[in-house]
């Protein structure tokens, strides 16, 4: 006797919504019915599943009946929007936008990391931001033999963070250049093309961007540490779709990057990307379209002697988010908490 589920993606024809699609049928999620629901603009839109066309349709109130999964990818108000309506029709919601993700009654999951935390979901849990998810999945199995006290990040982000018109947008603005025209931003505030910029997400009273904090907060709360010092600086690159981190990392006593070394290149949903003869380390081209978080250039911080420096490279739609919301799902499946009205048996 198996089990399969009705499943629901919201925000189908998003960068992020399109990519869980192909990760569903590539991994072979159960599945007995899926729904592609988008907004009004996008409905109609056919979009291929395991040899069928589907068609998206608009989310509404009824949407969600018989569902037990809904992976959303839509943002942050149609997040609030919906996700309690899908809810209280019984699914799940496993939710990609920043919507819930410092709820206390939301677990914010990375499998690799904190993957009990699931078992405590009310309905909700939260899929954290994908700098953050790239970060914890490569730090932590250092954390666990030697916890960090301070962790500095400095993070090189791809296009595909801002959607599918933004990856688009670099692209167009490349051309513009390239034939000496003026590039035309609209995604973002300034030109990417040839050009990087700080972060455009709003700023604190202490100069800290949105996306900084989300860093900040969000691995607190997944390590469960409310005491680890945190801090980041994030920059837009005209990269497509992976982003880059460098990592400073600050331990109680001296890690020796042989350890460290040896720990990552074992730990799960790590690749280490290591060439010091050929200087070739992780990079972003290479990232693009893998599972893995690359990680290498792992070196003593000269500077510290408790100090330990790392680069890494991922793909921001998958691991940074497409493929953490379908793991969070099959942990659902595995530990038997994927419980919504409608599961299905097949015999």
């Amino acid at each position: 006797m198996s089990r399969s589920y009705r499943v629901a993606i919201l925000g189908a024809t998003g960068a992020v919504g399109r990519e869980l699609l192909t990760l569903l049928e590539s991994r072979n999620f159960p599945i007995a019915d899926l729904k592609l629901l988008a907004s009004n603009r996008s409905a109609g839109q056919r979009l291929p599943f395991k040899g069928e066309n589907l068609t998206v349709e608009t989310v509404s109130n009824s949407a969600f009946d018989n569902v037990d999964l809904v992976l959303a990818s839509a943002g942050g108000s149609t997040s609030k929007a919906w996700a309690t309506t899908a809810v209280e029709a019984g699914a799940v919601v496993i939710d990609n936008s920043s919507a819930f993700r410092m709820d206390p009654q939301v677990p914010l999951v990375v499998p690799e990391v904190n993957p009990q935390a699931a078992a405590n979901h009310k309905g909700i849990i939260a899929n954290p931001n994908c700098t953050t998810i790239l970060m914890t999945v490569a730090i932590w199995p250092l954390h666990q033999l030697k916890p960090i006290k301070r962790i500095i990040a400095a993070t090189y982000q791809s296009a595909s963070g801002a959607g599918a018109q933004a990856m688009e947008e670099v692209k167009t603005q490349a051309r513009a250049i390239l034939d000496g025209r003026e590039p035309k931003p609209e995604a973002f505030p300034y030109p990417l093309a040839f050009n990087l910029f700080p972060h455009n997400s709003p700023l604190n009273e202490q100069g800290y961007c949105e996306e900084e904090m989300k860093m900040v907060n969000e691995t607190r709360k997944i390590f469960g540490d409310q005491d680890i010092r945190v801090t980041a600086t994030c920059v837009r690159v005209p990269v497509l779709r992976a982003h880059s981190e460098a990592i400073n990392l600050e331990f109680e006593t001296p890690f020796a990057p042989e350890s460290a070394r040896k720990i990552l290149s074992q730990a799960a949903g790590v690749k280490l990307v290591e060439d010091w003869q050929a200087n070739h380390f992780p990079m972003p081209i290479e990232a693009s379209g893998r599972d893995e978080v690359l990680v290498g250039r792992i070196r003593q911080d000269i500077s510290h002697p408790c100090g330990l420096e790392l680069w890494l490279c991922g793909d921001q739609i998958r691991k940074g988010a497409a493929l953490n919301a379908v793991q969070i799902a099959e942990l659902l499946v595995e530990k038997n908490l994927l419980k919504g009205s409608a599961a299905y048996v097949s015999r």
